[in-house]
């Protein structure tokens, strides 16, 4: 598919005041995948965005001329004007500080989040948050008709923006629209706890075609379509009444996402990387074990769990530093809602009594880092690591998982990877672990230690063969081929 670019007049989009560019393709997202930057002395630049979404779509927009949908991240009451970046035509869309609380802080991350993670922290329910997420979407629907071409390809991503595909529908009737889950989506138990699930739903089946990480989330949708929608369900498929027609069917299937492995790979084989990695070793007292976790600061992502079983091989006196250590990456996320405020006092508070019981001078057991570095830096960190521990209590797929395994063209290292993760289903030949059981924790922990580097060699081998033959484009050539009837 190549995406082209039209313009129209003003006269065929309802309140348009100006000729607006439309596309073939549109990706609407809560993000663009740029951050405007204010400098001193008041120009504007926008920057790159950090996250596993704006990885793994940049790769698929490189090439295709096309419209990406979504906010600055930061307040207004007015959009930026859309713009052009690198190729992509951005259509930004304004939040106040209002809506960015109600909306995105409140609906998004202290509603949804937690349910469709197993409720590892109670969800909260407001009305108000309610209506603002209908707002915002809204909105983002409206935006999304301004720059879409006749017949467009619609790509909506993620659960900020669940009732996007039926306001689309309801405006456009000749584009393809699709949807895709990074996250979870849960038992119809929980599910059933949201009060707003069946217009949840309904918003869903707006699209043509929704994907999810697992075979698991997809069939839990259409059980929940089933048992709490009423709706007509068989298979993978469920039947909508869609007047002017009889009926519409919505497929619903798993369409696991990856990474950039090319990228990654090519730039794990760069002298200066691979130079990048012996210094950052040497900075940290060339261990003979680096152990390594990468993550946003969430409560899904098992941090304290692995503090927790990594601190008891230490009181065990199976590890000690200097021999042993640990690096724990925690980049900073939505740090104005309360369940993340005390998740970083405990893991500092955790991490503060690790190293003041067993830390040598010159030595830490463990180096924790608050902050995010861009990909160059991670990738000479994934060469450094002797083990990457990835320990989510429940995870859509967990990227940083596979783009260890990208980076290790040497085929070394050795993964530590929870069962909870979609990725464990692709990479389950790791050294994988529950960790909730933080006694089997260790033990996989140790295992990857221990085990004999022609072992390690062999398991890595196979890790990279499935990881670097399904990469991000052939996830989005499956995904927009299901969409659009064409595999």
């Amino acid at each position: 598919m190549s995406p082209t670019r039209r313009r129209r007049s003003a006269g065929q989009q309802a309140g348009a005041t100006t000729e607006a560019e439309t596309f073939d393709l549109v990706i609407a997202a809560n993000r663009l995948p740029v951050d405007k930057v204010v400098l001193d002395d008041g120009t504007v630049e926008w920057q790159r965005s950090p996250g596993g979404l704006v990885t793994a779509m940049e790769s698929v927009m490189a090439g295709r001329e096309g419209a990406w949908v979504g906010w600055t991240g930061q307040p207004g009451d007015e959009a930026d004007a859309p713009f052009h970046n690198e190729g992509i035509y951005l259509r930004p869309v304004a939040l106040t500080a209002d809506e960015i609380a109600a909306y995105y802080e409140g609906f998004s991350n202290d509603t949804l989040w937690p349910i469709y993670h197993d409720v590892i922290v109670p969800a909260t329910f407001h009305r108000a948050w309610w209506s603002a997420y209908e707002a915002v979407n809204r909105r983002f629907a409206d935006a999304v008709c301004e720059v879409a071409a006749p017949g467009a390809v619609v790509w909506i991503h993620d659960y900020q923006l669940q009732l996007v595909p039926a306001l689309v529908r309801a405006q456009r009737q000749d584009v393809r629209i699709g949807w895709f889950n990074h996250i979870p989506f849960p038992p119809v138990e929980l599910f059933a706890q949201l009060p707003w699930r069946k217009r949840v739903l309904a918003g869903l089946l707006g699209a043509d075609f929704l994907g999810f990480q697992r075979v698991a989330d997809a069939k839990n949708f259409v059980r929940a379509c089933r048992q709490l929608g009423g709706w007509q369900t068989k298979g993978q498929n469920v039947v909508v009444a869609d007047p002017p027609r009889e009926h519409r069917i919505v497929r619903a299937a798993a369409v696991p996402i990856s990474i950039d492995t090319q990228g990654l790979a090519e730039l794990a084989n760069r002298p200066e990387t691979r130079a990048r990695a012996r210094e950052l070793r040497a900075s940290l007292g060339n261990p003979e074990v680096l152990m390594l976790g990468v993550d946003r600061l969430d409560y899904t992502k098992g941090i304290r769990h692995r503090l927790k079983a990594y601190e008891e091989l230490l009181d065990d006196g199976q590890i000690a530093p200097p021999d042993v250590t640990f690096v724990q990456i925690a980049t900073p996320s939505r740090e104005r809602v309360e369940a993340y405020r005390q998740l970083r006092e405990e893991v500092e508070l955790t991490v503060g009594r690790i190293n003041g019981n067993h830390s040598v001078i010159g030595a830490p057991a463990v180096h924790y880092i608050h902050h995010g570095y861009p990909r160059e830096e991670m990738v000479a960190l994934f060469l450094a690591a002797d083990v990457m521990v990835v320990t989510p209590l429940r995870d859509g797929m967990n990227l940083v998982a596979k783009e260890y395994v990208a980076s290790r063209t040497d085929y070394g290292g050795a993964l530590v990877l929870s069962e909870f993760t979609g990725a464990y289903h692709e990479l389950h030949q790791a050294f994988v672990c529950n960790p909730h059981d933080i006694e089997g924790l260790k033990n996989a922990m140790l295992h990857a230690i221990q085990t004999p580097a022609d072992q390690k060699r062999r398991i890595m081998r196979a890790l990279r063969r499935r990881v670097m033959a399904h990469d991000v484009q052939r996830w989005a050539a499956r995904f927009l081929a299901d969409l659009t009837g064409t595999s």
